[in-house]
């Protein structure tokens, strides 16, 4: 009996089907974000991060074009098991035209569209509202000139119908998400002003009707950015709202809220009101500080709710975490592989079971079975699933960055 089989047998006996956790598993396609390979640099210039935003740290090794980004890319997903998507900014166009963003077409992203079909890659999106010169006061959407505001409505529009092209290019549709870096240092004068100028730019935005089968809109809020710590613009409450009332998913970013604020806990209650929602995971320290995801305990409890409210379906997941303090390669598969894992956990949980201790007040025998399943053989059935996959079982995909490192990575930094 081999160790796969044992572990099967434990979990058979309180009432799990591994077999069947193991397809759910594999049907869930996680999105990918490229920014992690060249710290959000993008191919526009070399100026780097602004708008609320820092990369820190300075790992040797960083993709320094598209070329380089790809490869990468490809040696993270032959490290991470199952089919995935890869989340583009409007940065990385590759077009030696390099036109300004109020101006990308689908043609500035057809290398994209190549390189995901020939790895059967979805592919979502994202305007990139921040690090321009029209943002250099950290305000676009809500800018109170006008014709800055129509620069970046115009940016956003034009993304819009980039992702439509992704949907229709490649089969599945491409979720589009807004973030805006907009807020004061200080507190504002007006509050209410600047949240009229948001929704009436969105509004703007949306007015477009495209088509459905191959585009999902999102709105992502944030409770403040580097220099913007008194006030944001598009806070929570703000785009909660704005997308139950105009049709559009609410994405949370669980980096993106108040220290006690558990990312976990809103899933439930936004899938009692929405059909879909959208998260883009990362690992806050203290702040907003896009640290690798871990197998933590906040990384377990969003994969939970995901599960036990039986919505895979329903809920677009997606990493966002930028760390030049670490091979970038490692990064995103440590991130993609644990983000699996937690899902692999919640999928081996009887929930229904559990419940039902809930439901029956036996709380003793429901937090003592909880404690009980944390030391499960997850490992050994998460090994067969990497197994099947041809994917790395355990710690030897380890050698594989480090061979990849010495071979190429550190020759980008010796070759200039």
């Amino acid at each position: 009996m081999t160790r796969f089989d044992s572990a099967r047998e434990m979990y058979r006996d309180i009432g799990v089907d591994v077999d069947a956790a193991l397809e759910k598993l594999q049907n869930v396609h996680i999105s990918m974000h490229c920014w992690q390979g060249d710290d959000v640099n993008g191919f526009e210039s070399d100026e780097g991060l602004s708008g609320g935003l820092a990369t820190t740290g300075n790992y040797p090794g960083k993709a320094r074009n598209a070329q380089e980004l790809m490869a990468d890319i490809d040696l993270a997903l032959d490290l991470i098991p199952g089919t995935h998507r890869l989340n583009l900014h409007a940065i990385y166009a590759i077009s030696d035209e390099k036109p300004d963003r109020d101006a990308l077409e689908p043609r500035h992203f057809e290398k994209w569209v190549q390189f995901a079909k020939e790895r059967g890659l979805g592919l979502d999106f994202n305007p990139t509202l921040f690090s321009h010169p029209k943002a250099a006061e950290s305000l676009t959407l809500s800018h109170p000139s006008r014709e800055i505001r129509k620069f970046w409505i115009d940016h956003c529009k034009a993304c819009r119908r980039i992702a439509e092209y992704f949907g229709r290019e490649l089969g599945t549709p491409s979720l589009n998400n807004i973030w805006i870096p907009d807020g004061y240092k200080n507190p504002p004068s007006d509050r209410l002003t600047p949240r009229r100028r948001l929704k009436e730019s969105l509004d703007e935005i949306y007015a477009e009707k495209l088509d459905a089968r191959y585009i999902v809109d999102s709105v992502e809020s944030k409770v403040f950015g580097l220099g913007l710590e008194s006030y944001t613009v598009g806070s929570h409450e703000f785009y909660m709202n704005y997308a139950s009332k105009n049709n559009v998913l609410c994405l949370l970013d669980n980096g993106h809220f108040h220290p006690t604020e558990t990312v976990s806990d809103k899933i439930p209650s936004l899938l009692l009101f929405a059909d879909r929602l959208a998260l883009h995971v990362t690992r806050p320290v203290r702040w907003d500080s896009d640290h690798v995801v871990l197998l933590d305990d906040e990384l377990r409890e969003i994969a939970k709710e995901i599960v036990r409210c039986d919505a895979l379906d329903r809920v677009l997941i997606g990493l966002d975490y930028f760390d030049a303090s670490v091979n970038r390669v490692c990064a995103w598969a440590l991130g993609m592989r644990n983000m699996q894992k937690a899902l692999l956990g919640a999928l081996l949980t009887p929930w229904g079971m559990l419940a039902q201790l809930q439901d029956e007040a036996r709380f003793w025998e429901l937090m003592a079975l909880q404690e009980e399943i944390k030391t499960y053989p997850l490992g050994d059935v998460w090994d067969h699933f990497c197994k099947t996959n041809a994917a790395p079982q355990r710690e030897s995909w380890l050698e594989v960055v480090k061979e990849y490192e010495r071979e190429f990575q550190f020759q980008r930094v010796n070759n200039g």
